[in-house]
Parts: C-alpha cells; structure tokens; sequence
C-alpha cells in the first residue's frame, strides 16, 4: 500500500518502501536514529525487509528496557544478546537440511520462498528461473568451469 509524505521542503512522496518512509524522518533521538540506520543498512545489503529489521530492534530494545530500568550495565545486556545469537546460530546449524543444487525442483521452490515478498505471482517464476539461471552462470565462472548447464550462457 502506497503512503503518501511530505518532504521538508514542501513535495509530496508516495512510497511503500519502508527504507524511504524512514529517510523522510527527521529525528534527534539516538534510538530513532539507530533504527533508521539499520534500515538503511539493512535495504542497501538485502533490498528488503527493512520493516522487519525495525520491528525485530524494536523488540530487541523493549526486551532490554526492563533490565536497564534495574540498573543493568548496557554491556551485560549486549553480552546476552550475543550469548542469545550464539544460541541461535547453534539452533540453526542443527535444523538446517542439506540442499542438492543439482535439483532444479528443489532450488525453484526455495528461490520462490525468496522472492514472493517482491513479485507478483504473475512474474514469479520467471523470475525464479532467471534468478537460478544466472547464480549458475556466476558459479560457473567463479569455478572457472568451461561449460555451464544455464540457458544463459555465452
């Protein structure tokens, strides 16, 4: 859904990019200014999500309030976060299946996953076969193999 802002000089926006809402803010507040930063990092690195980054800090920072309202150093709390993420990343490894690239079946259904959020069903596979095709081709000369099994090889 498209959002219609005024800019500070006077223009009219009208953007569902979450990343471009943020940058119309002016805002003084340390936390603020952190959470539009990680929005723009997060839409220059991944080109989406940047909603979800903003939630997900959002919740980081509330979960944090309670123990700073205790008078818990920030870097006790930091330390459990990282704590926290070590745990994560650990439970990832454990539930993480292996993939064979070599099931175009299989690849399709996880590119699908990935760009739904962007394309509409119309294009999607489409895109997903071009998107395939190409990290083919990029594997390929990365490996500096002679033949390449995309559709778009030179």
């Amino acid at each position: 859904m498209l959002k219609m802002l005024l800019d500070p000089v006077g223009g009219i926006v009208l953007t569902n990019d979450g990343n471009a809402i943020l940058r119309e803010i002016e805002v003084a507040h340390p936390a603020a200014k952190s959470m539009i930063e990680i929005s723009r990092a997060q839409d220059e690195e991944v080109g989406d999500g940047t909603k979800s980054v903003v939630i997900l800090a959002g919740e980081f920072l509330e979960s944090a309030q309670m123990f700073i309202e205790k008078d818990i150093h920030p870097t006790i709390i930091v330390s459990a976060y990282f704590r926290a993420l070590e745990k994560a990343l650990k439970i990832v490894d454990e539930i993480a299946t292996d993939i064979n690239i070599d099931d175009d079946k299989e690849i399709e259904k996880i590119v699908k996953s990935s760009v739904a959020t962007k394309f509409v069903s119309e294009w999607g596979d489409l895109v997903c076969k071009m998107a395939i095709d190409l990290s083919l081709i990029h594997i390929c000369r990365c490996r500096r193999l002679l033949t390449c099994r995309s559709r778009w090889s030179p």
